[in-house]
């Protein structure tokens, strides 16, 4: 990481002054105020799951919800929720959706060695939560997907230090109270960390489980919301998911070619991710921006793919600023996430139900740079002086 007055990365990594500290305390501090007052039950995306556990503590299915889309373990997990009043959730959730995203920030600060205390610690929360859109939109839905934010730039840091076990573990819990993180375990799988990626499987597998026992319908995951997910849920759902598979038929390209244009871009995503993994360079970039190209390759094929699951790779890809030949230096990643700011109004596209346009692109956009960049930063950083001589920390010795 460079350090020195010759270059930003000096700045960003210099402590941060105290208006600084005080803009960004008065931003987090109104989008959590601003959500107690404008939601409730802790937000939409929030009562959906509460609602499925005071339903299974009243003794019915959660799954009769077509809405409801997670694991049984989820079901338990919001359980105590259920148990609160509403009044209490609509400030709880905010404020913890809010402290899960800022420790989601300060993990990825860590991942890349940036200190906490940082211009870069500062501006770079500032300009995800008053600069990108599905930020604010996360907290207010109150969605479960803030679990995500947190736990995968954890899951690197502890990559990172060699505790490959409890990345695992950490990974595990997270799928288990939302499967976002699923495609992660590719990640163990290339570094070959068996024992983590049992640990990775084996968490969300028994707790669902488990969890399934208690619930008047077991198999309802299996038999009614997988083939739900499959079939592309329904019409209405359709209009708001970023994949190309949801996007490219509305603009008149065939279902079918639809799909296996996003299969093979997601493949591609996939190889390029691999590359990345195996190629030379410090440990933490490399971490970061493979575990990036595979959320993202799984993004363009999931079932939904919503924008706010854009802010699962953005922070571990933005801590890394400092490093030279990061993909935070490349341009195309700032112009992806020029549809997502806040105030713009895009002609033809101000509609809500047209939104999932400039979702798409930010995805595609995002998912082709950190591609690319996984290729063109594995040879930059083989040249002699590259980025791999900054600092060569295998992650296999750390």
């Amino acid at each position: 990481m460079t350090t020195g007055k010759s270059d930003i990365s000096g700045w960003l990594v210099r402590p941060a002054s105290g208006p600084l500290w005080t803009g960004l305390a008065a931003v987090l501090g109104a989008l959590a105020v601003h959500t107690v007052l404008v939601t409730s039950g802790g937000g939409m995306d929030n009562a959906i799951v509460v609602d499925a556990g005071r339903t299974w503590l009243a003794g019915g299915s959660p799954y009769d919800d077509r809405r409801f889309l997670y694991f049984p373990s989820a079901v338990v997990a919001a359980a105590p929720q259920a148990l609160l009043p509403r009044s209490v959730l609509d400030v709880v959730v905010p404020v913890a959706a809010v402290l899960a995203l800022v420790l989601g920030w300060a993990c990825a600060l860590r991942l890349h060695r940036v200190p906490l205390r940082s211009r870069l610690a500062v501006l770079g929360l500032l300009g995800l939560a008053a600069g990108f859109a599905p930020f604010g939109q996360l907290v207010r839905l109150g969605n479960w997907t803030v679990t995500a934010v947190l736990a995968l730039p954890l899951c690197l840091l502890l990559a990172s230090r060699g505790r490959w076990v409890a990345a695992g573990a950490v990974i595990g819990v997270a799928v288990a109270l939302k499967p976002l993180l699923a495609p992660m375990a590719l990640l163990f799988l290339f570094a070959r960390r068996w024992a983590a990626l049992a640990v990775l499987v084996l968490v969300p597998v028994v707790a669902s489980a488990v969890a399934a026992l208690f619930l008047p319908d077991p198999t309802g995951f299996l038999t009614r919301t997988l083939p739900f997910l499959l079939s592309g849920h329904d019409a209405f759902m359709r209009l708001y998911e970023a994949e190309p598979a949801a996007v490219l038929p509305r603009l008149g390209v065939p279902g079918a070619v639809a799909t296996a244009l996003a299969l093979l871009a997601a493949a591609v995503g996939v190889g390029c991710a691999y590359r990345r993994w195996r190629g030379p360079g410090p440990a933490e970039p490399r971490l970061a921006e493979t575990s990036a190209g595979l959320m993202l390759s799984a993004f363009l094929v999931s079932r939904p793919s919503y924008d706010h699951y854009l802010l699962v790779v953005l922070p571990p890809l933005l801590a890394g600023l400092p490093y030279a030949g990061a993909v935070a230096r490349r341009p195309w990643f700032w112009l992806a996430l020029v549809p997502q700011l806040p105030g713009v109004t895009w002609p033809w596209l101000e509609s809500g139900r047209r939104r999932a346009f400039r979702d798409s692109f930010t995805l595609c956009a995002l998912a082709a740079t950190v591609a690319r960049h996984c290729v063109r930063g594995t040879r930059e950083a083989a040249r002699p002086g590259g980025a791999a001589g900054e600092r060569r920390t295998a992650v296999e010795s750390a």
